[in-house]
């Protein structure tokens, strides 16, 4: 993947567990730190609490293990733009090596009712635009 966005991660100490690797629901959070990245650098979202999309389905590929405590590359893209959803991929890389492959399904939903909604139009020409999707 040639991702159009990458952010950096910090591996911190507290992310190991007994057997000395990063414990698996911590690349979980690694994507959700780059995708908020994402969302308030490419999205131009300044307050993180006003973006009224959720998280739907998280699948996460192990490849190597994460074992030293420096850092993260993740890798994102927008492969999908639905009307109220986009899937994000992402690839996390430590030290150029391949570690996780993850994709992500956000739905956007009124804080109201919190009924699914249509992406905002300023959000979703914002995405179209960055990441040269077609249609």
């Amino acid at each position: 993947m040639d991702a159009a966005f990458e952010h950096e991660v910090d591996v911190r100490y507290r992310d190991f567990d007994t057997f000395g690797h990063v414990n698996n629901v911590v690349y979980g959070t690694y994507c959700e730190q780059a995708r908020v990245a994402y969302i308030e650098e490419v999205l131009g979202v300044d307050d993180i609490d006003e973006f009224s999309a959720v998280v739907v389905s998280l699948n996460v590929d192990f490849r190597s293990s994460v074992t030293e405590p420096s850092t993260v590359d993740v890798g994102i893209e927008v492969t999908s733009l639905g009307e109220s959803s986009f899937t994000m991929a992402y690839e996390l890389r430590q030290d150029g090596a391949l570690v996780a492959e993850a994709e992500t399904t956000q739905v956007f939903v009124d804080p109201e009712t919190r009924e699914s909604r249509p992406i905002p139009p300023e959000l979703r020409e914002r995405i179209h635009d960055f990441e040269d999707l077609d249609g």
